[in-house]
């Protein structure tokens, strides 16, 4: 992660994070991804795995939700990451690293091709019990 080095960069970062907040307040119909950010995942690398999703995202010109969630108890295979493309049922994967993540975007996002390392559903919401 870069270091701010001046107030202009600290202020430059703040309008980047508004900007994005606004942007997540009306993303029904965009991709939404969230990268796991709890204590194990960033040390597992998923800081690195963000940033490099928001860089690649960027460069590819897909418009997307990225966002930032605490632990989603799937700690063996940090670092996790929800993508929830519109109509579709959302996906966890694990181990997604630069590489992963790179083949997510490609693949699975551009593509709408299943890629390895999806983590099965193993629980249910209050949505789905009532």
């Amino acid at each position: 992660m870069r270091k701010i080095k001046t107030l202009d960069e600290l202020k430059k970062l703040q309008k980047d994070v508004i900007a994005m907040q606004e942007k997540n307040k009306t993303s029904g119909n965009l991709i939404q991804i969230k990268v796991a950010m709890a204590t194990c995942c960033i040390a597992s690398g998923s800081r690195n795995t963000f940033n490099f999703i928001l860089d690649e995202l960027a460069k590819r010109n897909i418009e997307a939700s990225v966002t930032q969630t605490g632990c989603m108890g799937y700690c063996y295979a940090e670092p996790t990451i929800e993508v929830n493309i519109p109509g579709k049922e959302p996906v966890i994967f694990g181990y997604v690293n630069e590489k992963k993540a790179d083949e997510i975007i490609e693949k699975y996002i551009r593509g709408g091709e299943l890629v390895e390392g999806i983590i099965p559903l193993n629980y249910s919401t209050i949505e789905d019990i009532e």
